[in-house]
């Protein structure tokens, strides 16, 4: 403790602050960590950040890249804007943590690749890494202080011993309580599970115990590769344990020991013992009171790594083969059917993919709410996806396509893009390994989706093409619709607007001829929003209205709803018929008012309101819609929508003459716009820059983007990109967005 204070406590000016605590397995480093840290915490008042890295769990290590997804959505990033690639995750993590003083634990890391990413800038935070390994790279490179955590001394192992045991028993011979100290390595682990042993048969001679924790026969080989005494202590102390439990106790640790996550409910692991809850919980508190186990909250529990590879162990050495299969149906069944309860409260789930009704021995979770199955899915979702890796092992593609399809529609209540992605990508793998066409065309179907939304758009629009024939093939029109759709929003987001504009309307009159009314509608209003951005005005309102009747029927989505009413707004605009674009807008928040809406589709529109004061030259009365819009901030995900509001702000308070501000704002949208497939955004709010340069009398950099602004919009043919390259070329009056 005192080391670590030292440590700690570094010049701040030094640089980055960071000690990594180093020792044995079971030497103690995360309880000497949290100790620490709850220790000095009042001197971090910005918060604290922890991660279990698991680098030396069975399964794999979590990568930094998931990391640090939980530490930005813990620092209040919506998971929508948490970006895809690494070094983006790490540089706004950066950015965040600058000047904060917080704490950041980085609990059992394995390398130092684990750890650099999740490194803040400066020497405000205090970060505190525990490994097994010396990590000497962090501390040649990255200036890390190491304080290492070695073996009790053998006073310490003793009055360990003796304040587990002293409720228990008082008259033990202190030679012996050293004998059993030793044969623990006096490893704090190792301790802790014999005096609980000792402490649970007060009568019993600790000469006995020790005779016996001597010569028990060794159950475990997980470690001989490591022939140390360390080794060989927690081996001997860890069979010797697992032995004298009761009988069904025993069965409960092994078979625990095949689920395939890192921490488990209570109702997990009813399902994966077949039996009753509370029959199960009794057993979760044996082994937690015999430290086998770790309770962490109320219901949840977990194995320390290396107690859960000596469970695995054992389960393989002493449990018949069909139980340990049978045990593990039960767990995937129960883990199902509770996905499928907590997807069914979703707006986005197939529920004829699981049968509605779980097998008679296995009771799933049950959900009150929508909240509630949230929840769930995120205490739960790294078990899933273990789950998903066991299945897959076990060569069960059914099974696989069955579990990832379900949870699927979970992964936008909580999972991150790339979860979303490695989801949908493990039900197309399942579905491949069967002879289910439906499933293979579904999971095609939802990989394009996934692809879609972190801006993979190339293999987006081959996989949606792939579901598409899968649809056609199988007579699926309600499939062929949403596959259409799909392919469409992927070729307009790539500007191919021809093409795009072709694939609706073809979609639309093919669900019209079979029946599917509902994607007839949502597929015209898209045909209506291609035709707004092909400059086709007039026809997008009449294409607009049309949809919006149709729309406007009981069972219809309310979303589309207002999507349809903003092309039909923005049209107006471009056609300078003020009075009906403020009535199309005042339609649209009388819905809102009555109906609520999505915060992203309520920003939309106010964008739209702000546009139209600009268009009218009236940029004063552009000011309100724009903060309110602003002000819905994090809600407001979806970054082209953010590039457009920015540039709206940049566009109104350049109007109003606070030019400096106006750059400023126009820069942000640069920013939100690069990285992104549609060039055509990131010219425009580059050409809008480039005004507000000028204004500055910045005419280089003005330049420099309107140069840049020209070649993003090469191959472009459209008439909008071609009005915005005369506009650039002669640095004309400023057009519509």
């Amino acid at each position: 403790m005192a080391a670590l204070a030292e440590a700690g406590a570094a010049e701040e000016a030094a640089g980055l602050r960071m000690v990594v605590v180093v020792g044995t397995a079971g030497a103690g480093k995360t309880s000497l960590v949290m100790r620490f840290a709850h220790q000095v915490r009042a001197s971090f008042p910005h918060g604290d950040l922890f991660v279990d890295l698991r680098g030396y769990d069975a399964g794999a290590p979590v990568p930094p890249t998931a990391a640090l997804e939980r530490f930005l959505r813990a620092l209040g990033v919506p998971t929508s804007e948490i970006p895809q690639d690494l070094e983006d995750r790490a540089g706004l993590y950066r950015s965040l943590l600058a000047g904060r003083r917080m704490l950041v634990v980085l609990d059992n890391a394995a390398t130092p690749g684990q750890i650099r990413p999740l490194l803040p800038g400066d020497g405000a935070p205090l970060v505190l890494v525990t490994s097994r390994s010396r990590l000497s790279g962090l501390t040649a490179r990255d200036g890390a202080r190491r304080v290492s955590v070695g073996l009790l001394d053998q006073a310490g192992a003793v009055a360990l011993i003796r304040a587990a045991t002293s409720d228990y028993r008082s008259s033990d011979d202190s030679g012996q309580i050293a004998e059993l100290a030793e044969l623990c390595a006096r490893l704090p682990l190792a301790l802790r599970i014999a005096a609980e042993r000792a402490a649970a048969r007060p009568f019993m001679a600790l000469g006995d115990l020790v005779a016996e924790l001597r010569s028990g026969p060794g159950l475990w080989q997980a470690l001989s590769a490591d022939d140390d005494q360390e080794a060989d202590a927690v081996r001997t102390v860890f069979a010797w344990s697992y032995r004298v439990l009761p009988g069904p106790a025993a069965r409960a640790f092994r078979l625990l020991g095949l689920h395939p996550g890192p921490e488990f409910g209570s109702g997990a692991a009813a399902a994966l013992l077949g039996l009753p809850h509370q029959r199960a919980r009794l057993m979760l508190d044996t082994l937690a009171g015999a430290h086998l186990l770790e309770q962490t909250s109320a219901a949840r529990f977990q194995f320390h790594d290396l107690l859960r590879a000596f469970a695995a162990d054992v389960a393989a050495a002493d449990e018949p083969e069909d139980e340990r299969q049978e045990a593990f149906r039960r767990l995937h069944e129960w883990y199902l059917h509770s996905a499928r309860a907590a997807s069914a409260l979703t707006q986005n789930v197939a529920t004829d993919v699981v049968d509605a009704q779980a097998p008679p021995e296995v009771e799933p979770e049950r959900f009150g709410d929508y909240r509630q199955a949230v929840d769930w899915y995120a205490v739960e979702h790294t078990n899933l996806r273990g789950l998903i890796r066991s299945l897959e092992q076990a060569g069960d593609g059914g099974a696989v396509y069955r579990l990832a399809a379900t949870i699927w529609p979970l992964t936008f209540t909580f999972g991150s893009a790339d979860e979303r992605l490695s989801t949908a990508l493990a039900a197309l793998r399942g579905a491949r390994a069967t002879d289910d066409l439906t499933a293979q065309a579904r999971a095609l179907r939802n990989v394009a989706s996934s692809e879609r939304l972190t801006d993979d758009l190339t293999h987006s629009r081959v996989h949606y093409r792939e579901a598409l024939a899968a649809f056609e093939s199988l007579d699926n029109p309600a499939g062929s619709a949403d596959a259409a759709n799909g392919l469409g929003l992927v070729l307009f987001a790539e500007r191919h607007l021809d093409e795009a504009l072709l694939v609706f309307t073809e979609a639309a009159e093919h669900a019209r001829a079979d029946g599917q009314a509902q994607w007839a509608a949502i597929l015209r209003s898209n045909v209506a929003h291609v035709m707004a951005y092909q400059g086709l005005a007039a026809a997008a309102i009449e294409v607009g209205e049309q949809a919006l009747s149709e729309l406007a029927t009981p069972g219809r989505q309310g979303s589309a709803i207002l999507e349809t009413y903003s092309t039909i707004a923005r049209a107006y605009i471009e056609l300078e018929r003020w009075d009906q674009a403020l009535t199309t807008l005042d339609t649209a928040d009388r819905i809102i008012s009555a109906d609520g809406a999505d915060p992203l589709l309520q920003a939309l529109l106010l964008i739209d309101r702000a546009e139209l004061a600009l268009a009218m030259g009236q940029p004063a009365d552009a000011e309100g819609p724009l903060w309110q819009a602003q002000n819905l901030g994090r809600a407001l995900h979806h970054r082209d929508q953010q590039a457009r509001m920015l540039s709206a702000i940049g566009r109104t308070l350049h109007a109003l003459g606070r030019t400096a501000q106006a750059a400023d704002f126009h820069r942000q949208a640069v920013a939100s716009s690069r990285g992104r497939h549609d060039r055509f955004r990131l010219a425009d709010v580059l050409s809008r820059l480039a005004d507000t340069l000028d204004a500055l009398d910045q005419g280089d950099e003005a330049a420099a983007a309107r140069t840049e602004a020209t070649t993003l919009l090469s191959g472009y043919q459209d008439p909008r990109a071609a009005g915005l390259r005369a506009r650039l070329a002669g640095h004309g009056a400023s057009s519509q967005p």
